[in-house]
């Protein structure tokens, strides 16, 4: 019980400490900045959170959110209507979702190396496209999607908000949640056990996949420019929110609530580490090993509950 607390435990200790340490922690404006930095991963986890639970993982996502961003701007700067553009980026990370998906499942590699490869693939394809140059034609008011606020409410926050309550009814409330974790659980009982797990699983990496066109668009958005080679490292991120919030790599758990108390431990990290002065070098290297104490965490209550 205690260490399925440890992480809200952990975020509610990190956001007393900073706010002790630095006066500049507890503000409105430090902490809207907080949750605009932090809604792309956010985001990106959610979809994380899916693929994990099922038993599966995706490396590639970093790549497909600048694709995403990238589709998306460059529609705007052609003159297509913002709503469509940010429509055009979420297709576009659910094709390559999808992609994952139908490699993994079809030609049963093992959704590491697929993801390894489409990793390349995607960000090769997103720099041949844009000549390696960014887009800067973009209507101002696509800054809103990013930057904007709503009812005082930051609107990332809102659309954070939506995409968490769509994950969760879907893994608490449908057919496709209940499957992911039988196949996360054992993909081979849930096969001879009637799930189309071919079929589920590609489901699942599309969702992922558009998530992460959405937050494309968003870091698009913040940026206002459609950068290809944004998002480099941020697959490191989204997986470390969702093992930190309770996520098993093994498949099987997972929990939308515990992906964002990981997202925003993470981000609070940042959020804090730049306050305090602390090198983004160190940054780097305190997410690496929070991740390893989180999976040896995991596996030392796996192995209690074993024996």
């Amino acid at each position: 019980m205690i260490q399925r607390l440890l992480p809200f435990l952990t975020l509610v200790v990190l956001f007393v400490g900073l706010s002790l340490a630095t006066p500049h922690f507890l503000t409105g404006t430090n902490l809207s900045s907080v949750v605009r930095q932090t809604a792309v991963i956010n985001i990106m986890a959610l979809g994380m959170t899916l693929i994990i639970v099922s038993g599966g993982i995706d490396l590639s996502v970093g790549a497909i959110l600048a694709f995403g961003g990238l589709m998306g701007a460059m529609a705007m700067e052609r003159g297509i209507a913002i709503p469509l553009a940010v429509l055009i980026g979420i297709v576009s990370g659910g094709f390559w979702g999808f992609t994952n998906g139908f490699l993994t499942t079809r030609l049963k590699i093992n959704p590491f190396i697929v993801t390894l490869g489409t990793l390349g693939i995607v960000r090769g394809i997103t720099l041949i496209v844009s000549n390696g140059l960014p887009v800067h034609q973009i209507p101002q008011n696509f800054s809103f999607l990013g930057e904007g606020s709503w009812f005082g409410v930051p609107f990332v926050l809102w659309v954070l908000v939506a995409c968490a309550l769509m994950v969760h009814c879907i893994l608490e409330h449908t057919k496709l949640g209940r499957y992911a974790y039988a196949i996360g659980s054992n993909e081979v009982a849930a096969f001879y056990a009637g799930i189309p797990t071919a079929f589920y699983t590609t489901a699942v990496y599309a969702i992922g996949g558009m998530l992460t066109g959405l937050a494309g668009m968003i870091e698009a958005s913040r940026l206002m420019t459609g950068q290809p080679t944004a998002g480099q490292g941020y697959e490191l991120q989204a997986i470390a929110a969702v093992v930190i919030g309770g996520g098993s790599l093994r498949g099987g758990e997972g929990s939308v609530t515990g992906t964002l108390v990981g997202a925003f431990i993470m981000g609070l990290l940042s959020n804090g580490s730049d306050l305090l002065g602390i090198s983004p070098y160190l940054q780097q290297a305190i997410i690496g090993a929070v991740i390893i104490l989180a999976v040896a965490v995991d596996e030392l209550r796996k192995r209690k509950m074993a024996s």
